[in-house]
């Protein structure tokens, strides 16, 4: 009798209950976490036999996979900057500026893109960074081994984070903020906002103390792109699911996680054989000739995990980088920066 009304019980209780309105969230998103992986297209990290099992399985069961997310070029840094400022490729970030040289700024083309070529920005070009400070809202860039905070190259002198070192494996070019005078040219707030990746475990401890955007980049082994790593590790997807696998559960864990967080995981670009696009991209407004290097970063999925993400869902909806910096600017209504505003781009629903 008791396994009888124990139920009937609960059934009556359910009832009574008031419905949950169709479409009803949980609070609107507020702290949002990027994490970028390196160089895999959509089949090798998602597909049956992934060398990521966390990621492609654990983590895809509690969250909604993007099926059809792009990157928008080749090499690395051309992906990046597209994520926070919404500025196309350039033929020198097409070649992931080995010289840390200055932007030749030949003025203002459509969609709010700067005309010219090079790899640091003038600071008349902004990125979500600038915005969110300007809207009082915080944000950080946590790298990997970056040690030293806002570490970057002297302008027009090579970068020599271009290749792994034992116990630094920090890689300027993919930290995308490295990029633009409007954040370097002031060298305190710099600091003060692109720091070791270290620093995230305490800025998690409550959500008063985690930025309302965390940037996230782990090192040249860690981010997958590195096969074997220079301290011996294996790479490739096999250490980046482990990274994830330490990482991704702090987060979780957090009060602005739990709160009304966010965590997007994606990778940069698939491998080069791969330059479909999506979304509408064409040539950029700095290609010399139409489709010159070619355009188009592949297909690479997205995951997003949220206490307001339905559990083992999935979204065909084609997005790219520029739909990233979007739903980010759309989730703090901030405006929409360069190709984030362009025709074709989505917002991603974080619902």
């Amino acid at each position: 009798m008791r396994r009888f009304l124990g139920p009937l019980f609960a059934a009556l209780l359910m009832a009574a209950l008031p419905a949950v309105p169709a479409g009803a969230t949980v609070a609107p998103v507020r702290h949002v976490f990027v994490i970028n992986l390196e160089n895999k297209g959509y089949d090798v990290t998602w597909g049956a036999g992934s060398a990521a099992p966390y990621l492609s399985t654990t983590l895809r069961a509690q969250g909604r996979l993007l099926t059809q997310y792009w990157g928008i070029g080749h090499a690395s840094l051309d992906n990046y900057i597209a994520q926070v400022s919404g500025q196309g490729p350039n033929l020198a970030t097409q070649l992931d500026c080995p010289i840390f040289a200055g932007f030749w700024n030949l003025g203002a083309a459509p969609m709010g893109q700067a005309r010219g070529l090079g790899c640091v920005y003038p600071s008349s070009v902004k990125t979500v960074a600038n915005q969110l400070q300007g809207a009082g809202l915080s944000w950080k860039g946590y790298m990997q081994d970056i040690g030293t905070p806002c570490r970057h190259p002297v302008v027009g002198t090579p970068d020599t984070t271009q290749k792994a070192k034992i116990g630094d494996q920090y890689a300027t070019r993919h930290d995308p903020f490295m990029y633009f005078h409007s954040i370097i040219s002031n060298p305190a707030s710099c600091a003060r906002h692109v720091v070791d990746l270290n620093g995230l475990t305490s800025d998690l401890s409550s959500a008063a103390t985690t930025p309302n955007l965390s940037y996230i980049t782990p090192n040249l082994c860690d981010d997958g792109h590195d096969g074997p790593c220079v301290d011996g590790r294996p790479g490739g997807l096999t250490s980046a699911d482990a990274w994830l696998q330490t990482w991704v559960p702090k987060i979780m864990a957090s009060p602005a996680y739990k709160q009304n967080g966010l965590l997007i995981i994606t990778f940069d670009e698939a491998d080069n054989s791969d330059a479909g696009a999506c979304c509408g991209e064409g040539p950029s407004a700095n290609s010399l000739l139409p489709g010159l290097l070619g355009f188009g970063g592949g297909r690479v999925g997205a995951l997003l995990l949220s206490p307001s993400v339905t559990a083992g869902s999935q979204d065909t909806t084609p997005y790219n980088h520029y739909g990233l910096l979007r739903t980010i600017e759309d989730t703090f209504a901030l405006p929409h920066l360069g190709y984030a505003g362009s025709p074709g781009v989505h917002t991603i629903p974080l619902a």
